[in-house]
């Protein structure tokens, strides 16, 4: 006999967003549940203990876009959040390096190393771009308004973003426009010279994205990885203390202090829907539970495509699901490792430890390898964004040794043949063999290899095609068209169901903006 239980919102996945808007939920006196597939909360925000004694940021893997006001509103450093900094970014060159930090001064005489005429203008880029990220900031924290049929709370929105965008400066509103449009490639040839510094800066606009860095469009994504800060530092990146899945865990604590309930392998079969409203949901275990509301934190197509009949849903909407673009491109390599990587350009243990290395030498470099997956085939020599966990933080492996998370690019989810175990592994072996052209000692000090491809992503995770965005960041799945037209406000054409996941405004990242978002609609707040 299956059990019935009355909530007054039951969110489906408690990654970060879910457990965020059950969070606000409970703190505005809402009996609240949170169902959450597997054994462990954060969805792709998680930490796991892969092999004994080394615990890795599994999937997501650093922190930049969480807004202040959810850290501050649900008291997240009161539960465990703790960002530590990533100190630098590290390019390994053949017989050379680059390396930025947050020092200003060293960071100029480092590029201006390479080309003092990319140290004088990157001395004006980052200001511009941190102006740029601000005059954006206000879009991103806009609840997206009805396009075609606006309410008067939709159209107060659109004017004061209009009153906002009338307030920026001729500079500010050109680049802005080159942004939304142009490849981070021709966009940041418009500003330097030396080769490396524009293909590891343009390398942010490719991640996530199945595009290249000439493909126009990937200059946002590079202005979306901008908008970030931690305690007030603009475009800054760090790891949390633990693992990413402690943010999620942070945010859990908070949720459960103010009241709300977390169900972890409780799988979710289908969202209960009757007379055009959504009731409760169905568990795969025939247990059912009663709700006045249900929130989704799944991508898009799980939330529409599976989670309820398509009878059930306008069918110029069903199509607009079904058009909203959500290729994987991204793989993810989790190394053990029995000591540290030897740069040959930079022998020894030292500061580009402590945070990011880049493996993108060139924009050719990164070209090709997104050439390979055009075609349907891993990049044989691919874009890496790696770090070191275990450095900033050694609770994450034994004494004396260490763990490395490489995110990878590319690795097309419809690859040629589809994947196995055998491609499988040889991905691995070309994320190793890239690495290995600069760090020639990484074949002799892995213990052990965790490979992920975008399938293990999508089967693992829940993430359609292993997208880790819930959907690709391009101008046409952006704002009111997130993810479909009249429907990014959160809503959807199903009362009392509603979307908080990463494929609605703002996006992608450890944000919690659409699960803060999503609640404050619900909540009549925002």
């Amino acid at each position: 006999m299956p059990s019935i239980n009355k909530y007054d919102a039951i969110v489906i996945g408690g990654g970060h967003n879910g457990l965020t808007a059950a969070a606000y939920l409970s703190r505005a006196g809402k009996k609240v549940l949170v169902l959450e597939r597997r054994h462990v909360l954060g969805g792709a925000a998680v930490t796991e203990e892969v092999f004994p004694g080394f615990k890795f940021s599994v999937c997501s893997y650093v922190v930049s876009l969480m807004k202040p006001n959810v850290m501050r509103e649900l008291m997240l450093p009161k539960f465990g959040l703790e960002l530590l900094p990533l100190e630098s970014t590290f390019t390994p060159l053949d017989g050379d390096y680059l390396m930025r930090t947050a020092d200003g001064d060293q960071t100029y005489r480092e590029i201006a190393r390479h080309s003092k005429k990319d140290a004088e203008a990157y001395k004006r880029f980052g200001p511009l771009m941190g102006q740029i990220g601000m005059a954006v900031r206000p879009i991103l924290e806009t609840i997206a308004p009805n396009a075609l049929r606006p309410s008067l709370s939709d159209m107060l929105a659109a004017k004061r973003l209009l009153d906002h965008f009338k307030t920026l400066s001729n500079e500010q509103f050109e680049y802005l426009t080159k942004l939304m449009t142009m490849s981070s490639a021709d966009f940041l040839d418009e500003w330097f010279e030396f080769e490396p510094l524009k293909s590891t800066m343009s390398a942010s606009g490719i991640i996530g994205t199945f595009m290249g860095p000439r493909s126009p469009g990937s200059a946002y994504v590079m202005l979306h990885h901008y908008m970030g800060d931690i305690d007030g530092a603009f475009r800054a990146w760090g790891f949390q203390r633990g693992g990413t899945g402690e943010v999620s865990m942070a945010i859990a604590r908070s949720a459960e202090h103010f009241g709300a309930t977390i169900m972890t392998e409780a799988s979710v079969k289908n969202v209960i829907v009757k007379n055009g409203r959504a009731t409760g949901v169905a568990l795969e275990n025939g247990d059912e539970y009663i709700s006045d509301m249900v929130i989704s934190g799944l991508d898009p197509k799980l939330s529409f495509l599976k989670m309820v009949e398509e009878k059930e849903l306008p069918s110029d909407f069903v199509r607009s699901i079904k058009n909203f673009r959500i290729r994987g491109s991204s793989g993810k390599v989790n190394l053990a490792l029995d000591g540290l990587p030897d740069f040959t350009c930079l022998p020894g243990e030292g500061h580009h430890h402590r945070g990011a290395i880049s493996i993108s030498p060139d924009f050719d470099y990164l070209e090709n390898a997104y050439d390979d997956a055009k075609y349907g085939n891993f990049s044989k020599r691919p874009f890496m964004d790696i770090i070191l966990p275990s450095v900033l933080d050694p609770e994450m492996a034994p004494p004396g040794k260490h763990v490395m998370s490489c995110f990878v690019q590319y690795a097309p989810y419809n690859l040629k043949g589809g994947w196995d175990d055998n491609k499988r592994e040889a991905f691995g072996d070309a994320v190793v063999n890239a690495l290995a052209r600069y760090a020639p000692n990484i074949k002799d000090i892995i213990l052990h290899r965790q490979v992920l491809t975008p399938a293990d992503l999508e089967d693992t995770f829940g993430l359609t095609e292993g997208n880790i965005f819930h959907g690709e960041l391009t101008v046409q799945q952006l704002f009111s068209l997130r993810p479909a037209v009249k429907w990014a406000d959160y809503t959807t054409p199903i009362k009392n169901y509603f979307q908080c996941g990463s494929g609605t405004h703002p996006g992608g990242g450890i944000t919690g903006s659409p699960g803060e978002m999503a609640a404050k609609k619900i909540l009549g707040i925002h």
